[in-house]
C-alpha cells in the first residue's frame, strides 16, 4: 500500500529543474508500484492499494501493471483528479532532486482494505516515502497494517526516508506504528542509524532486531553491496558490478527480490545475492522501474561475477 505516480525526467546529469530544457518520460514510478511491479515479474501473486487520477498518465500506471501481472483492482481511478508527479534530475556528483506534486493526488486517496480483502495475504509492504505527505493517508495506512497484522500477514518496511518530504519533521513521527509491527527491514545505512539513534550499523540492527515482530534485517550499501541480520547472524554480500545508468527504483527491487526469495524459503545469501543483482539490473537501465530483471537475468548476472 502507498503511493503511485509517474516519473517525468531529466535525460543527462547536470540540467537543472530551474531552467526550460529537455525531459524524458512519463515513466511508471512510485517507491510502492516499482516494488510491486517486480514482484509480478518474479512470478509471485502481487496486488496493490492505492490511486491514480482518469488521465493518461494514470493510464500508463495501470498499463504496466496489467502487462506485468499486478492486480489493480484496489487502484482507485479518480474523476477530475490528476496523477501524481515527480520531476527528477541528477547532478554531476551523483546526487539526485526530486520534485513532487503528489499530495492532494489520488496517490494519497485510498482507504485501508477491508478485512476480508487482506484473508490469505502473506506480507504487506509500506515504503516510508508514503507515509510523509499526507496525514489522512498515513492514518489508512497505519489502519491498514494493523488488519492485515490480526490476519497473519507479516509487515515489510522500507523507510525509504526522502528529505524532500519531510519538512524539517523528524522520521520517527511518521513511522511508529509501521516500525513496531514490522518483521522485514530493508533499510540503507542512514536510515538504520535514524531508526535505531546508534551510529554503529551491528549495534544498530541489534538493537532493532530486540524488538519483536523483527526477524531479519537487509541493510542496502550501494556500491559496497548489502549486509543481512537476523536473530544471531550476520552476512554481508558484495555488490555486481554494472555500467549504472539511473539508480532510481534499484532499492525498490532489491526489497521486492529480497522478499521473494523469503517467500520462496530461500536461504538468506540467496535472498541477498538475488536482490542485490535486481537492484544492479535494474541501475543499468535509464527509468525508475525499467529494469531487464526476471529469474533469467538474475542468474547470469550471478553466473557472471560470483566465481570471480
Amino acid at each position: 500500500m502507498g503511493e503511485l505516480l509517474v516519473e517525468v525526467m531529466r535525460p543527462r546529469r547536470g540540467m537543472s529543474l530551474s531552467q526550460p530544457d529537455e525531459f524524458l518520460g512519463p515513466f511508471p514510478s512510485g517507491a510502492t508500484g516499482i516494488f510491486i511491479d517486480m514482484v509480478a515479474r518474479l512470478g509471485h501473486s502481487a496486488a496493490i492499494v492505492s490511486g491514480v487520477g482518469d488521465d493518461d498518465f494514470g493510464k500508463c500506471l495501470l498499463e504496466r501493471f496489467e502487462r506485468d501481472g499486478v492486480d489493480a483492482s484496489r487502484v482507485l481511478v479518480v474523476p477530475n483528479k490528476a496523477t501524481g508527479v515527480a520531476f527528477v534530475t541528477y547532478f554531476e556528483d551523483g546526487s539526485r532532486r526530486f520534485l513532487y506534486h503528489w499530495d492532494h493526488t489520488p496517490a494519497v486517496m485510498a482507504k485501508a482494505p477491508t478485512v476480508a480483502d487482506v484473508r490469505g495475504a502473506r506480507f504487506l509492504h509500506i515504503m516510508g516515502c508514503a507515509l510523509m505527505p499526507n496525514r489522512d493517508f498515513r492514518a489508512e495506512v497505519f489502519k491498514a497494517v494493523g488488519r492485515f497484522v490480526r490476519a497473519g500477514a507479516k509487515v515489510s518496511f522500507d523507510p525509504n526516508v526522502r528529505a524532500e518530504l519531510l519538512s524539517g519533521r523528524s522520521v520517527s513521527s511518521f513511522i511508529g506504528p509501521v516500525l513496531k509491527s514490522c518483521s522485514v527491514l530493508l533499510p540503507g545505512e542512514r536510515e538504520l542509524q535514524l531508526l535505531s539513534g546508534l551510529e554503529d550499523i551491528d549495534a544498530a540492527a541489534k538493537r532493532l532486531l530486540a524488538r519483536p515482530p523483527m526477524e531479519t534485517i537487509a541493510v542496502k550499501r550501494g556500491s559496497r553491496g548489502c549486509t543481512v541480520y537476523s536473530q544471531g547472524s550476520k552476512l554481508h554480500v558484495p555488490s555486481y558490478q554494472v555500467r549504472e545508468i539511473d539508480p532510481t527504483g534499484a532499492g525498490d527491487c532489491f526489497d521486492a527480490c529480497f522478499l521473494c526469495g523469503l517467500l520462496e524459503a530461500l536461504p538468506l545469501e540467496e535472498c541477498a545475492r538475488n536482490a542485490t543483482a535486481a537492484g544492479a539490473l535494474n541501475a543499468a537501465a535509464f527509468g525508475p522501474m525499467e529494469g531487464d530483471i526476471s529469474r533469467q537475468s538474475i542468474r547470469v548476472l550471478r553466473e557472471q561475477q560470483d566465481r570471480r
